[in-house]
């Protein structure tokens, strides 16, 4: 094998491989370095999992004083204001999403301009059916 004076080789046993001048490890090898950058990110994860326990630990101990109760929160009103909330944005990219495909749809076959506004019409009312079923059920729980 023929080896140029600006080329290094090195010998991996069985074969003899070269690489170009100034590099100090073949290509495509990985570093060990990416591997003990993940072993810090785990150890920095595995830290926050255990202080998030030790807190969920503590937090009956805290919660047992013995007291009269300021005033009862009313956590069926807030849960369904976010139940509202997550029903309307929900709804409103899957709107967004359906509107886009059909403006799509239409532009790439004219002449199908009128079944696909059909399906589209009828992928919004049930969509935003969605909706109202989440605002009809907030307003019968709450009172």
């Amino acid at each position: 094998m023929f080896r140029g004076p600006s080329q290094k080789s090195i010998n991996t046993g069985m074969m003899l491989l070269q690489c170009e001048p100034g590099c100090l490890r073949m290509p495509g090898t990985t570093s060990w370095r990416q591997f003990h950058n993940e072993e810090k990110s785990m150890r920095k994860y595995a830290l926050f999992v255990l202080a998030v326990i030790a807190l969920s630990l503590l937090a009956p101990a805290a919660f047992a004083a013995e007291g009269a109760p300021a005033e009862a929160t009313n956590w069926i009103a807030i849960t369904a204001g976010f139940s509202m909330a997550i029903a309307s944005a929900g709804c409103g990219y899957a709107q967004s999403k359906a509107t886009a495909a059909a403006c799509e749809g239409m532009a790439r076959n004219p002449g199908a301009t009128a079944a696909i506004r059909f399906a589209l019409i009828l992928a919004l009312v049930l969509i935003e059916s969605m909706a109202l079923y989440t605002f009809a059920t907030m307003f019968i729980r709450v009172k």
